[in-house]
């Protein structure tokens, strides 16, 4: 089959099955050629098993796939993109070690006689970023990329194929509101270029906005497919849960003043920390905002002993601790849950059970120090139950769970220990909205027994909506405080070095 036959795809009585759990049971979908054609679901729902199936990144266990009413069955991403699929995941999966251009035009270099040629990819990259508006250097090293720019980096590379269809498992996750809209206009103009766009997403405003069609997915199984005409965001959620449910709503815990668990001061790292001071008290959210490359995550991942820094002293409960390393942060009572999942908090190849308990092993073992299956498996189903981890089954591989079972996991690790300090790094990046809800209850029990919490999260609604106090971050350095529940045009503006004097 050609490339440039690519358009329509059919999906007759999928299912795929892990660890005996139904992950898609007997779906059947059409999508039409030319169309956005949108998957949602809660998380576990199957949507992202669905898409991975079209874009031959896992085969089905039941049921055919069809191309313009061609039988198909992908064993590879490769195979599905020689038929003009490509798939953008919600787990970023580059090649770390190369280059951004390396990486958009792999396997498809512009070569002759064999021989890459490198200054025409290099002029190519410049037209497909000038085309699409993407800021991102082209001879960045992948493996020194934020995760926001790593989207950008796999959404330009799905672009460079020249697909025919493009499966996009939850591409705005990372992105900032202006670079969402960029990649809103970029699906549009696909659109009418004949191209299909397959997009998963937990955002429904974004799927009501751009989708032509919606497939809704509940358990593994469809519910219904229909125009976006006749959806809302109300029919959307009562579909996918059963039951129709009411808009987010943000439970913030009363705080009073209580001692100072963290204080940082005078963090300094040469070109990404400038003289960071704050502090936490116990029972506090502390809500971080700002823009990408602010350096959120930079302050978080130095707190917790995952970058070095150059300068100043971090206290927990009023004594200095010297943390070099993520070891060194758990030793001081120090919890950080990281953006990236996959890269930094699981390990995905390991059991539920294994993960759940990595952080405090010696709780779990024998008299003799020696693991005791039996105690683990038994702590590990009351964290599950705790945290309503889907499915609770101890030996389940983390690795086959949907996004939001998979941070429900990490919040499990860090329930079984107990931190004094916890900061969380888009917590509730690609989840449901119950799986969103029931994060921020952990956040608050965890709020609620003491522990000192800052929060970073790309959703300025999630920030305020939890944290007691909000500090903006800009260009390294912290540059505004808020008390609770600031108007989110002034953070917006702080954000962005706009407005005035700290609001205390």
């Amino acid at each position: 089959m050609s490339m440039t036959a690519v358009s329509q795809v059919r999906l007759d009585s999928i299912g795929k099955r892990y660890s005996g759990t139904k992950a898609l049971d007997n779906v059947s979908v059409e999508v039409a050629g030319g169309t956005v054609h949108a998957l949602v679901g809660a998380n576990g729902a199957g949507k992202s098993t669905l898409g991975k199936i079209i874009g031959g990144v896992i085969r089905p266990d039941d049921g055919q796939m069809f191309v313009n009413d061609l039988p198909v069955r992908y064993s590879s991403p490769r195979e599905a993109r020689i038929d003009g699929i490509v798939t953008i995941s919600q787990e970023l999966s580059p090649m770390p070690h190369m280059t951004v251009i390396e990486n958009v035009y792999f396997g498809i270099e512009p070569r002759r006689a064999g021989i890459v040629q490198f200054r025409q990819m290099r002029r190519q990259y410049a037209e497909l970023v000038g085309q699409w508006g993407f800021e991102l250097d082209g001879n960045a090293r992948v493996e020194s990329l934020r995760t926001a720019d790593l989207q950008k980096a796999e959404i330009l590379r799905a672009v460079a194929t020249d697909a025919q269809v493009i499966v996009m498992d939850e591409p705005t996750s990372s992105l900032t509101s202006v670079e969402t809209k960029k990649l809103h206009r970029m699906i549009d103009v696909l659109r009418e270029r004949g191209k299909t766009i397959i997009y998963v997403s937990h955002f429904l405003d974004e799927v009501l906005g751009l989708a032509d069609t919606i497939t809704v997915l509940r358990s593994g199984r469809l519910v219904r497919t229909a125009p976006v005409s006749a959806e809302t965001e109300e029919s959307l959620v009562a579909g996918m849960f059963g039951a129709a449910a009411a808009a987010e709503h943000f439970e913030k815990q009363k705080h009073v003043t209580s001692p100072v668990v963290l204080e940082v001061s005078d963090l300094h790292r040469k070109g990404v920390l400038s003289d960071i001071s704050l502090q936490i008290r116990a029972g506090e959210i502390v809500g971080l905002a700002g823009l990408v490359g602010s350096g959120r995550s930079e302050l978080a991942r130095a707190i917790a002993g995952a970058d070095a820094v150059d300068s100043g002293t971090i206290a927990v409960d009023g004594t200095v601790r010297h943390i070099r390393s993520p070891a060194d942060a758990m030793a001081a009572g120090v919890a950080f849950l990281p953006e990236s999942r996959k890269d930094d908090g699981l390990f995905l190849g390991l059991s539920i059970a294994a993960n759940t308990t990595f952080a405090d092993l010696r709780s779990v073992a024998g008299r003799l120090g020696v693991l005791s299956l039996v105690r683990e498996r038994l702590r590990t189903r009351e964290l599950l139950d705790l945290t309503s981890v889907q499915p609770p089954n101890p030996s389940a591989k983390v690795g086959n769970l949907s996004g939001g079972n998979q941070q429900k996991v990490l919040f499990a690790r860090w329930l079984f220990r107990n931190p004094r300090v916890l900061i969380l790094d888009e917590p509730t990046r690609g989840v449901d909205v119950a799986a969103r809800a029931a994060i921020h209850r952990l956040i608050n029990k965890l709020a609620a027994e003491g522990t000192a919490v800052l929060l970073i999260s790309s959703e300025i609604e999630e920030v305020l909506g939890l944290a007691h106090r909000v500090l903006v971050m800009r260009r390294g350095s912290i540059t505004r405080e808020f008390s609770a529940d600031p108007p989110m045009e002034a953070v917006m503006e702080a954000a962005f070095g706009l407005g005035g004097r700290t609001v205390a």
